[in-house]
């Protein structure tokens, strides 16, 4: 008994979430769903009755032909008959017209949820397989899940009305038709349970091949990777690729199909001679004379709907066992917890900061890595100085940028702002206080204005406001020559857009994070698409735009740290020297040699 109350219960609390969903949506569209689906529910009963007394009536008028009352009878039987007809008409079109904008309604409701959570969890998720293929399955169900158990429960209480209806006529002939048809009918409501647990565990197995399919289409018909393969004519060997792994998919799904298909005939064969075995007993007995005509028509008419209510009762419970099934991807995903956890007594953010950012001891380590990304990492930067973190790719820059975002927390040591712990304050507040600009800045296929715009929480920012940002980043006179300047769509992706250069679209970030007014503004490789001249401009401003903000720039091009008050050379996780640029030159260690070396390409 333990057992089979610990199954319901969790199937129970999903289907309780499911319906929480679905109300929460639209209230008033769930109720609507409902008072159509019990109507729906009693129209065969009302159909049957008036079919038995439309007979009895033909068959006394058959006895006495001009007997007027007989013909009155019928007509007020087809006239109700037709009455529920029309009922049962208009009762399908407004059920089917709430379903489907019901339907929106959920499923934009669940995107809601999952864009939520997704903007919630943190950038380490985003960096981990298994979180992925947690993801991929939530896109893929959660959007219509909740709907369809809301269907399958509105389609079992119908069907249970009509059942309910359909088992007393059969009562009033015999109650042994009941347990007849009910048992016949279990069989291929246990195929559908056991095709359901198949499904969702194949399904669970084969999320990562899934993934991979669904990343080789975006390869193939998105502009991401377009020129690489026209260019290495890659065409052919991705499709390969796309077909190998759909046609394992295909197979395996198929296999599933054909077995649940056969065991779905033996089901179905029990349930069809089940069925006229009543109708044998139900013919007998009217042979016998103790049915009538009537009464014949009825009973094989209850019997047959019946035993479809009962197939239509099992498939909504096989349904909603499924989708309860594949919901528990739902709540794994909303319930995956965020591991940088707010301060239980929050302090306020410095406004403005006096003291500085201090990274004490600071080592961190990717929990997919063996080896350590920085290590032992101690140094200040005070309020308003320019510094440069300069060194290889891969020497542990930009993880300390997004320790510094409190992207992740560090694996040892502490980051401090004005003496207190980066995690003491609100993490919305720390972010809130850094502008940043990465290299691999988002390209936002919006208009140039709303572009800009995006750097400022306020949905309406003045032109003006977001002219002087571009004008500052160097990106206006580029805007200013599309067709509707900043009204001007940027990128391919919509009609009328206009594409920019990789530098260009730096600068639309730069401008984005200059709009913000941000204390802390970090450039992560900002200028590595553009050309010297461009980039020694860039950054003959940005000493100008930053002055009053501390500035920490990020770069492996050593000509663009120069004017920084303090550079910090990082190799292999470690900072192995620090100072002025005068000071590392005179040092002659690795930032001397690297400047050195980059210098002989400008010569």
């Amino acid at each position: 008994m333990n057992i089979i109350l610990n199954r319901i219960r969790p199937f129970l609390l999903t289907v309780r979430h499911a319906l929480l969903f679905v109300w929460q949506s639209s209230p008033s569209l769930a109720v609507g769903n409902i008072v159509v689906r019990a109507i729906q529910g009693l129209l065969p009963l009302a159909v049957l009755y008036l079919t038995k007394l439309l007979i009895d009536a033909v068959t006394e008028g058959l006895k006495a032909p001009s007997g007027e009352a007989s013909l009155a009878r019928m007509t007020w039987i087809l006239a109700g008959l037709a009455g529920v007809a029309v009922t049962s008409a208009i009762l399908t079109v407004v059920a089917s017209v709430i379903s489907r904008i019901h339907a929106q309604v959920v499923t934009d409701h669940m995107h809601a949820l999952l864009q939520a959570k997704s903007v919630e969890v943190d950038l380490e998720y985003y960096e981990n397989a298994r979180y992925q293929d947690t993801l991929h399955r939530a896109q893929q169900e959660a959007p219509y899940r909740p709907t369809s158990i809301l269907n399958a429960l509105l389609q079992f209480g119908q069907d249970s009305i009509s059942l309910l209806a359909m088992a007393g006529i059969l009562w009033w002939l015999h109650w042994g038709m009941i347990p007849v048809l009910v048992l016949t009918a279990i069989p291929y409501f246990f195929v559908r349970l056991q095709q359901s647990n198949r499904l969702f565990t194949w399904a669970r197995e084969r999320t990562p091949l899934e993934r991979k399919a669904w990343y080789v289409n975006r390869l193939l018909t998105q502009a991401t990777a377009a020129k690489e393969i026209r260019l290495f004519d890659l065409g052919p060997r991705l499709r390969q690729w796309f077909q190998d792994a759909r046609s394992v998919l295909r197979r395996e799904r198929i296999a599933l199909e054909r077995r649940w298909a056969l065991a779905g005939l033996v089901a179905q064969i029990v349930g069809v001679a089940g069925v006229f075995g009543v109708y044998s007993f139900v013919a007998l007995r009217t042979y016998q004379g103790l049915l009538t005509v009537g009464d014949l028509v009825i009973y094989f008419q209850a019997v047959q709907r019946a035993s479809g209510f009962l197939e239509s009762l099992g498939l909504s419970v096989s349904s909603l066992y499924e989708s309860n099934l594949f919901l528990t991807t739902l709540h794994e995903f909303l319930g995956i917890q965020s591991r940088l956890p707010e301060s239980a007594h929050p302090k306020l953010f410095p406004q403005p900061i006096t003291q500085g950012i201090t990274f004490d001891h600071v080592s961190f380590q990717y929990s997919h890595e063996e080896r350590m990304a920085i290590r032992d990492f101690t140094f200040t930067i005070r309020p308003g100085e320019h510094v440069a973190f300069v060194g290889a790719n891969g020497a542990g820059k930009t993880t300390l940028v997004k320790l510094l975002c409190r992207l992740y927390d560090p694996s040892g040591g502490r980051i401090t702002i004005d003496g207190a712990d980066l995690r003491d304050y609100p993490i919305a507040d720390v972010r809130g206080a850094i502008s940043g600009i990465f290299q691999d800045c988002v390209k936002f296929e919006l208009s140039a204005k709303d572009n800009i715009a995006l750097g400022v929480k306020s949905p309406d920012v003045d032109l003006p406001a977001v002219t002087q940002a571009a004008k500052q980043a160097g990106v206006h006179e580029a805007i200013e020559r599309l067709p509707k300047g900043y009204e001007s769509m940027l990128g391919k992706l919509f009609d009328g857009g206009h594409e920019l250069s990789i530098g260009e679209w730096q600068k639309v970030a730069l401008a984005r994070a200059i709009l913000r007014d941000s204390q802390i503004l970090i450039l992560d490789e900002p200028t590595s698409a553009m050309d010297a001249k461009t980039e020694a401009e860039l950054f003959e401003r940005f000493h100008d735009l930053a002055r009053g903000r501390t500035a920490i720039l990020i770069s492996h091009r050593l000509s663009t740290v120069k004017m920084a008050d303090h550079i910090f050379v990082v190799d292999h996780g470690q900072i192995v020297e620090r100072g002025t640029h005068d000071e590392l030159m005179r040092q002659q260690g690795l930032y001397a040699t690297l400047f050195l070396t980059q210098a002989q390409h400008y010569q």
